[in-house]
């Protein structure tokens, strides 16, 4: 019922921008081809050099890691982005062999002739800045030093998380876009975009979110209590010790549990502890990729975020 209805909101806001200002043939592209099944999705990625940031500090390389579904328009004007969770990755749909265990996380939107209809829309999936799959982060090697960013990584606000995503989008030849969709965090990303890029795009489907962050600096404190507490920690200098994936997995197999995942288990798995267990592998699997020091980077971005005041 929620993705019907999730479905519905997309259509709705996604055909109202195509009948506000599109010429007859449809958001300035018609239908640009049949992609056919997202079964073949290739990862990419986009370089700036030079990134400067909110706070005036400087990335020397900011990379972002990506992925398109459909094709731009002749005329760039027939662009979705979409923007993903606090924990999540820019995989949002398809898959990258037919053999892939599972597509991405918004497949059931993302496709020819679904909610967001890659016959007709190009769109683009990315990870944020900050975050552990594949975009400059606090694991990734400061070429400056030639080590990891580590603790040392640059604060970074939404502003410069929507800021990276304009500079690929331009890169991709994107003029402007039909909307930006997403959830959670993914949706503060979305009403960033609606304060900071308001003259490029239609609108915003934001998800399961705020205009306005939460928690405030205890939410950060507390994070970073949790991880200091974990003998490996090291101040954030994690990466030679083995890391905190037993700590992670702990906080990850609480989050899941927040999520109702243990629920959705239940449908197919009936024994408890079969279902426990599962859970804890997808809890694990995630602690093994994910950098604690992006968890307090997002998170520091995520407290102070505040699109209401624009």
């Amino acid at each position: 019922m929620a993705l019907r209805l999730l479905a519905l909101l997309l259509a709705f806001v996604i055909g109202l921008a195509g009948c506000t200002t599109a010429p007859p043939r449809g958001n300035g592209s018609a239908l640009v081809a049949d992609t056919g099944p997202l079964d073949a999705v290739v990862k990419r990625t986009f370089t700036a050099y030079g990134f400067r940031l909110q706070s005036g500090q400087v990335l020397p390389e900011m990379t972002l890691a990506y992925e398109t579904y459909g094709r731009l328009a002749p005329d760039g004007r027939n662009a979705i982005l979409i923007t993903h969770g606090f924990t999540s990755s820019g995989h949002a749909a398809g898959k990258y062999s037919p053999s892939d265990n599972a597509p991405g996380w918004w497949d059931g939107l993302i496709g020819p002739g679904k909610a967001i209809d890659t016959n007709r829309y190009f769109v683009v999936a990315s990870n944020m800045l900050g975050s552990s799959y594949g975009s400059t982060a606090p694991a990734s090697i400061n070429p400056t030093t030639g080590k990891r960013y580590g603790p040392d990584f640059p604060d970074i606000t939404l502003r410069d998380i929507v800021a990276a995503q304009k500079a690929m989008l331009d890169a991709l030849g994107v003029k402007h876009l039909v909307a930006v969709a997403g959830p959670s965090f993914g949706g503060y990303q979305a009403f960033q975009w609606a304060v900071t890029y308001p003259e490029v795009m239609h609108g915003v489907v934001a998800v399961v979110t705020a205009p306005k962050g939460s928690g405030g600096q205890e939410a950060v404190d507390t994070l970073r209590t949790r991880l200091a507490s974990d003998p490996a920690w090291n101040g954030g200098w994690h990466y030679d010790h083995g890391g905190i994936v037993e700590t992670m997995t702990a906080q990850r197999v609480e989050t899941l549990q927040r999520y109702g995942t243990s629920e959705v288990l239940a449908r197919t798995i009936a024994d408890p502890a079969a279902r426990d267990s599962a859970l804890r592998r997808q809890a694990a699997a995630w602690a093994r990729e994910f950098d604690p020091n992006s968890l307090l980077a997002l998170r520091k971005a995520s407290v102070i975020f505040d699109a209401e005041r624009d």
